[in-house]
């Protein structure tokens, strides 16, 4: 029987370790410059993600090891699906105003039924987001699934993840400070751990509407 490996991208769709070589090769597939390694245990792997690609892919001549990048020319830059996967969760926001009442939620995006719902007084919806993509990858890895999907619609929520930050604009106030209280955590939670679940940017113009969508457009 093969050993369990673990499948590091440093750079792909979407970043992150992976256990089973076919979603990892989804990962790298059509991504220009796509960088990754496999480790034999979970521990090493996660370390290596933490430090980087060149920490691992760079051979004593100074060569990049056969590893270290996949030829084929990257499709998009945003990561998605060219079909739904239906063993995953989707997420999205809603705000009335914008600045306004916001609320997020995640739903199965196989039959959407609500997993989590969260409403705060004020708020933008991209902050909405960009909690909603923090609140299921926390919630995935509480439920031991490390490599189930998560889609969302929100390009901005995805770059705000890849970075670790929630660069909102929005004022800090009375109003706000429970809603900043949150998205502290949720930065915290991203710096202290491996985002391991890929996400994938939900195709609106050929499916439709997200599963988790409020419904108010």
């Amino acid at each position: 029987m093969a050993k369990q490996k673990f499948y590091v991208v440093w750079m792909g769709h979407a970043p992150g370790i992976y256990t089973a070589w076919p979603v990892a090769k989804q990962q790298i597939d059509g991504y220009k410059g796509a960088k990754y390694k496999s480790f034999p245990t979970r521990a090493q792997a996660e370390v290596a993600f933490r430090k980087g690609a060149a920490s691992y892919l760079q051979q004593a001549t100074g060569v990049p090891s056969q590893e270290t990048a996949h030829p084929r020319p990257r499709k998009s830059s945003v990561p998605t699906t060219d079909t739904i996967i239906g063993r995953s969760i989707s997420v999205d926001a809603a705000c009335s105003g914008n600045p306004g009442r916001m609320e997020y939620q995640g739903v199965t995006t196989s039959g959407k039924r609500q997993i989590f719902h969260r409403a705060f007084p004020l708020g933008t919806n991209n902050i909405g987001e960009f909690l909603a993509l923090v609140h299921a990858l926390a919630f995935l890895r509480k439920q031991e699934q490390p490599e189930l999907p998560i889609y969302t619609d929100s390009k901005i929520a995805l770059g705000w993840i890849k970075r670790g930050k929630c660069k909102t604009t929005l004022v800090r106030n009375a109003k706000t400070e429970e809603l900043y209280a949150t998205i502290e955590k949720a930065e915290a939670w991203l710096r202290e751990n491996v985002v391991t679940n890929p996400i994938y940017k939900w195709r609106t113009e050929v499916w439709g509407e997200i599963p988790a969508d409020f419904g108010r457009k």
